[in-house]
């Protein structure tokens, strides 16, 4: 094993035993969520953990692509709920949904962590992306202006959920945003920052600042530094280290400061609101989301995809409102509950035990993003898609694909000039 190989292993075990150690202080301070940490379960608790861990030798042995990024979240998402499912108050098969969630992160991760070759049929020259990048950045303005005109408020983080539920505006907008924000922007970002125009680069991140009050969300309050950070830290370590260090420091850092407030020595207004917003809200809710996914599918009918906004009209559907509103109102607790590709086009949608096959499909559709990208700058394809890994674990894949413009950013790799100089990760 090379060294570089064995710092990702390292890092990747550290990762696990500090998450489920976040996960025992979020039991511990917000009970409300159904998470009882009990001595005598952990034990089993740390062996199931330990069970899921010898999946870290497939990302040793990947090299980075878009599926290494994005199952990497995943796989923490599912240890996550591999923990929990040890102490949760919810009746329902834990064994069954266990290996079904352990068996889906594999469907998942195999093809995921592939990049197959594919056939080029179409390659910008440098000169055309260029105008390509000009056209994205006229599109993002106009499209920040079109979401101001129906929804512009400049609030505080705090009071966000106060005025969010006022938000109005035409499905196509909102499509529209969605796409401009996560995929076009950040590719405008990726290619200008990488390639040096540093200028136009900034000139991208103040764009995507333009659209925190018009969504009134954290993710676009946080893009535009999550984007230039991303892009600082790949100047100085390999994209593998990224990827993980992008999980694992800021799970750290809420840690250390919980501690700190525990012992006195922070006051909670300085620590519990990096807290709550990265170990509750980033880390353990993509997993509480599961746990509450199988509970309430447990009992009642599958979906069998008919959440899909496309498939509602041509489907009979047995639930008229989305998912997180149908999990909302019948748990009453932790908001509208989006949960990822497992819970919903898993779990709701076919069950436990068909919900592997799903994840191989999602799985495989990751593998052709994979070879989409085969030999562009992959220091541009993690920048890019550096909005990408968090969505997913929060939204169902078909969403983050069309909704959010994962799709369009893939096309957007698959055109862009190869860059044959890099060096490999």
């Amino acid at each position: 094993m090379r060294g570089n190989d064995r710092g990702v292993a390292l890092l990747i075990l550290c990762h696990l035993v500090l998450g489920s150690i976040s996960l025992i202080c979020v039991a511990r301070i917000y009970p409300v969520y159904s998470i009882i940490f009990d001595n005598e379960r952990l034990p089993t608790a740390i062996a199931t953990v330990a069970a899921f861990a010898v999946l870290t030798i497939l990302f040793v042995r990947a090299r980075f692509s878009f599926g290494y990024f994005a199952g990497y979240y995943l796989f923490v998402m599912i240890a996550g709920y591999l923990w929990l499912n040890n102490f949760t108050e919810f009746d329902y098969n834990h064994r069954l949904s266990g290996l079904s969630a352990a068996a889906s992160a594999v469907a998942f991760l195999l093809p995921a962590l592939h990049q197959p070759t594919l056939p080029r049929l179409l390659e910008l020259s440098p000169q055309a992306l260029e105008r390509l990048l000009g056209w994205i950045v006229l599109i993002g303005a106009a499209v920040a202006a079109i979401g101001a005109y129906y929804n512009f408020r400049l609030v505080s983080l705090g009071d966000i959920y106060t005025y969010r539920e006022a938000l109005t505006a035409p499905a196509l907008v909102n499509y529209l945003v969605g796409i401009t924000m996560t995929a076009l922007l950040p590719f405008a970002f990726a290619c200008y920052a990488v390639h040096g125009k540093l200028w136009r680069a900034g000139a991208v991140v103040i764009l995507l600042l333009l659209f925190y009050p018009v969504t009134l969300s954290k993710q676009a309050f946080f893009a535009p530094a999550w984007l230039v950070l991303m892009f600082v830290v790949t100047r100085f370590i390999g994209l593998r280290l990224t990827v993980i260090l992008s999980l694992l420091l800021p799970t750290a850092t809420g840690l250390v400061l919980f501690s700190l407030y525990q012992s006195g020595l922070l006051p909670e207004r300085s620590a519990m609101p990096v807290f709550q917003l990265v170990n509750l809200r980033m880390v353990a809710i993509p997993s509480l989301a599961m746990d509450y996914y199988n509970a309430f599918f447990f009992n009642h009918e599958q979906t069998h995809f008919c959440q899909i906004s496309y498939l509602k009209p041509i489907m009979p559907c047995h639930y008229r409102e989305p998912l997180a509103v149908v999990i909302y109102n019948w748990f009453g607790i932790g908001g509208y509950m989006n949960a990822s590709l497992f819970a919903t086009e898993g779990v709701a949608s076919v069950g436990p035990l068909l919900a592997p096959i799903s994840a191989l499909v999602c799985g495989i559709v990751v593998a052709i993003a994979n070879g989409m990208s085969a030999g562009a700058s992959q220091r541009i394809v993690l920048v890019s898609s550096a909005l990408l890994p968090q969505t997913l674990l929060n939204v169902p894949f078909t969403t983050v694909m069309l909704t959010h413009g994962a799709v369009v950013l893939f096309l957007l790799w698959y055109v862009m000039p190869r860059d044959t100089t890099e060096r490999a990760d």
